[in-house]
């Protein structure tokens, strides 16, 4: 089994690079951003352990996770969609003045029932 350890960017170089530092072997890199990326090791530390970066959230990350928990809100979960159609046309009133939205069709429906709008029934708000 192999050995993870976590990185955290340390420092900003003057060239606009990162440096990243393991605190648990002292494996030091310094990471380059495109247009010329790079990566140039300063401390091998240890070699045989993987390494992952790990970064702290933002102010505005943490304050938003603070408002989230405080009004009883769990993380933002991704929901689910259907696979991407091409668009319905609407009908045309003259000078298409007068447009009606296109109908929802069965499988709209049924989409819409299992994400918990009841679309008949106006609990959706």
């Amino acid at each position: 089994m192999r050995v993870i350890h976590q990185m955290r960017p340390t420092a900003r170089m003057a060239d606009g690079a990162d440096e990243w530092s393991c605190p648990t072997c002292g494996r030091r890199i310094v990471l380059r951003r495109p247009p010329d990326p790079g990566i140039t090791v300063l401390d091998a530390g240890d070699e045989s352990a993987v390494h992952i970066g790990i970064t702290e959230p933002t102010a505005a990350e943490r304050a938003a996770a603070e408002a989230a928990e405080r009004y009883g809100l769990g993380p933002v979960q991704e929901i689910p969609r259907p696979p991407a159609r091409a668009p319905r046309e609407a009908p045309e009133g003259e000078g298409g003045a007068g447009r009606e939205p296109a109908a929802i069709d069965a499988r709209d429906r049924a989409w819409l029932a299992e994400i918990g709008i009841d679309w008949e029934g106006g609990a959706a708000a």
